[in-house]
């Protein structure tokens, strides 16, 4: 094959992605000719392959979905399934392929080491050092409303100045000025009806990665309700709704591509960010700004100044990486400051160091010795699959309650959310005018779910709570926000609770999906209650 050859090749790929994705699959089933293969290995088509086998993995989970729904003949579904796994493992060997590539290409862009002093500050006391980094901006005459100054990085405003020719196109300003909501739309309207070629833009790529996610979790939630339809049917009536469950996992494979390819777009802005200030006049204007920063920081600070000034001198008497600036030192010793273990220099001179102590077993009980007597207590878990939105959770109390249900979420946060809120309204149905206590051991939960207690405000949990189910279930709990606590409990460590709700949260996403006949599914839901040791007790499912 001629060199000639091999570029058309490579170009006829990367402009024509069924092509593309035909060979890839060809060339992971062993039956692609040499000349594709060689084609493939070029390293501009590493982000593409990455991209057609994240839509190929979608379909060929839905083509194993679909069969499973159907009563395919089991050596049928057999072969789809290996498939599938044949995919799912040729798109890990393509992902790690274009980190290996970044890695090689960032390799010589990393910034000078900044002053540890610097570093100690801009961690420790954040708040204080944004301030003085914006009355230093001030003073440089960046205007007041300049994007992304200075709460983000003085880096990305260097990069939108330098950038800054001029006005961006009318489109992408439209999407910039688009609510997250409407961003979300646009990506659905992107994947489901015409791809829109102003979504790269620089000013618009690094939304886009943000909110891939979620318009991802929408096409997942749209595969849910049509999973949800079928199973509704007996077999025999399932063949027009099967279509719509096809037309569902078409449209997430698209939206799986695309959200592949935001993050590889919004890597390689950052990569030309990086390049971009790790030398010549940005790089000196960043510098310039942050050592400002730090100066008027110690004026404006001088008690935490000190203290700084003081910590790093002692630490770097017994640095063993004090030759090269201690680069990996600086959160060890904010978290010292911050925590309050840095007490100065002792009798002998040595500074005191960061200084944590991880509980004990025994010491998750300690979180309930302030309740009263008449709280009721309970454990929630949940549990997600791979394919749709559908999650199960699970609940189970210390009075021999417990409860299980199913309901949509976009992620496992999402779903152990729905789980509290479930069994927290379950007790409270049940025991009128005493605390009720609800344990997690997902701490991303218990902090969302605590934040909209305290603040008496559904919308705090929105950035978790992105589908309507659990943004209703969270309506109906601060309604009793007074009654309700909800603590973190740290998970599979034998608890019976814990163990319990975890195993009806496994049950109910098995009953939701149709994996689990209901036969079966009674005589687990008997057997893990027997093993809580409340079998002759009433069960109820929970909403």
């Amino acid at each position: 094959m001629t060199i000639t050859e091999h570029a058309e090749l490579v170009r006829r790929f990367a402009e024509d992605f069924t092509a593309l994705q035909e060979a890839v699959l060809a060339r992971m089933n062993g039956i692609c000719t040499v000349e594709t293969a060689a084609a493939l290995e070029h390293a501009s088509l590493a982000g593409p392959i990455a991209i057609a086998l994240a839509h190929a993995d979608v379909l060929a989970r839905g083509d194993v979905r679909r069969a499973e729904l159907s009563g395919l003949l089991a050596e049928r579904l057999r072969r789809l399934r290996e498939h599938a796994r044949k995919v799912r493992r040729a798109r890990s060997r393509a992902d790690a392929v274009c980190k290996e590539q970044r890695a090689r290409r960032t390799a010589g862009l990393s910034r000078p080491v900044e002053t540890l002093e610097l570093r100690v500050v801009r961690v420790a006391y954040p708040e204080a050092y944004a301030r003085a980094l914006r009355g230093e901006l001030r003073d440089r005459g960046v205007p007041e409303g300049t994007p992304r100054v200075p709460e983000s990085d003085l880096a990305q405003w260097a990069w939108d100045r330098q950038a800054a020719g001029g006005e961006p196109p009318a489109p992408v300003r439209e999407l910039l000025d688009h609510s997250d909501d409407a961003f979300v739309e646009a990506l659905l309207r992107d994947a489901r009806e015409e791809e829109n070629p102003h979504l790269p833009h620089d000013a618009v790529v690094g939304r886009w990665s943000r909110h891939a996610r979620s318009a991802l979790a929408w096409g997942r939630y749209a595969i849910a309700r049509a999973e949800r339809d079928v199973l509704a049917r007996p077999l025999s009536a399932r063949r027009a709704r099967l279509d719509a469950l096809d037309d569902a996992y078409q449209d997430t494979a698209v939206l799986a591509a695309r959200a592949r390819e935001a993050r590889l777009r919004a890597a390689d802005l950052r990569d030309r960010m990086r390049a971009s200030a790790a030398a010549g006049p940005v790089a000196e204007l960043v510098a310039q700004c942050r050592a400002a920063a730090l100066v008027r920081f110690a004026s404006a600070e001088p008690e935490s100044w000190h203290g700084v000034r003081e910590l790093v001198a002692g630490h770097r008497a017994d640095c063993a990486e004090r030759a090269g600036g201690c680069p990996h030192c600086h959160r060890a010793l904010a978290a010292a400051l911050t925590d309050g273990s840095f007490a100065g220099p002792g009798e002998d001179g040595e500074g005191g160091g960061p200084a944590a102590t991880a509980p004990t077993d025994g010491d998750r009980y300690a979180l309930l010795d302030d309740l009263p007597d008449t709280a009721v207590v309970a454990v929630a878990d949940a549990a997600v699959g791979d394919e749709s939105a559908l999650c199960g959770h699970g609940w189970a109390a210390e009075d021999g309650t417990t409860g299980y249900g199913d309901s949509m979420a976009s992620s496992s946060g999402e779903a152990e959310v729905i789980g509290i809120c479930a069994a927290a309204l379950g007790l409270l149905q049940r025991h009128e005018e005493v605390p009720v206590v609800v344990l997690c051991d997902s701490v991303e939960a218990v902090e969302v779910t605590n934040t909209a207690l305290e603040r008496a405000d559904p919308a705090a949990a929105h950035r978790t709570l992105l589908f309507p189910e659990g943004r209703h279930l969270m309506d109906r709990l601060l309604r009793h926000r007074d009654r309700v606590q909800v603590r973190w409990l740290k998970g599979h460590v034998g608890h019976d609770l814990n163990e319990t709700a975890d195993a009806l949260a496994g049950l109910s996403l098995r009953r939701a999906t149709g994996r689990v006949s209901p036969l079966a599914a009674r005589k687990e839901e008997a057997r893990i209650l027997r093993s809580l040791g409340c079998g002759d007790r009433p069960f109820s499912a929970a909403a």
